[in-house]
């Protein structure tokens, strides 16, 4: 299901843990690693594809989380060329996604990677929350900031958290030149 400019309606999902770091999925047989997100079926809601494609993809149930927040607006990425099945080509952009901020309420044991029989996931991590901006496959990179730039005002922030190069307001700041008085502190 495409929309009529060639974007698949799909849902983006950042769940932390108690201490705000996020899920962080490896791709099964790749070496690439993202996180949760899957498309929309025709009739269903992003909240309810959200919790369709959680328990899919790390076999949590809506009892194990509670939703923070959302995206106010879909953020879209296209996908190369020579990514896009030919068939597809000249149709398919990429995806626009709507994503979820959830919080873990249960165990780090209730997640079950093998909970459906096509799994899309073979490893996970706990990572801080602005690491997967490091290595996210390049053409996502813009929607995983965006995505994280807003779903972070909703978040309490923790002393020493904020994001690298922003103040506690999350306002850009000028690294200190090397030596200059107060660098570091």
């Amino acid at each position: 299901m495409l929309d009529r400019d060639g974007y698949r309606p799909n849902v983006g999902i950042v769940l932390v843990n108690h201490r705000n770091e996020v899920f962080w999925g490896k791709r099964a047989r790749e070496h690439s690693w993202q996180f949760p997100q899957g498309g929309i079926k025709r009739g269903e809601s992003p909240e309810e594809a959200m919790y369709r494609e959680l328990h899919e993809e790390v076999g949590l149930l809506r009892e194990h989380v509670r939703i923070i927040g959302r995206t106010r607006d879909w953020l879209r990425y296209d996908v190369p060329t020579h990514w896009v099945r030919r068939e597809w080509r000249g149709h398919y952009r990429g995806q626009k996604q709507i994503w979820f901020l959830l919080r873990l309420v249960g165990r780090d044991t209730d997640i079950d990677l093998r909970a459906t029989q096509h799994p899309e996931f073979d490893a996970w991590r706990w990572h801080d929350y602005w690491i997967p901006l490091e290595s996210v496959i390049d053409f996502k990179r813009d929607v995983y900031r965006q995505a994280l730039d807003e779903l972070s005002l909703l978040m309490t922030r923790r002393p020493g958290r904020q994001r690298p190069g922003r103040d506690a307001a999350g306002l850009p700041v000028k690294d200190p030149a090397p030596g200059a008085e107060g660098a570091g502190t």
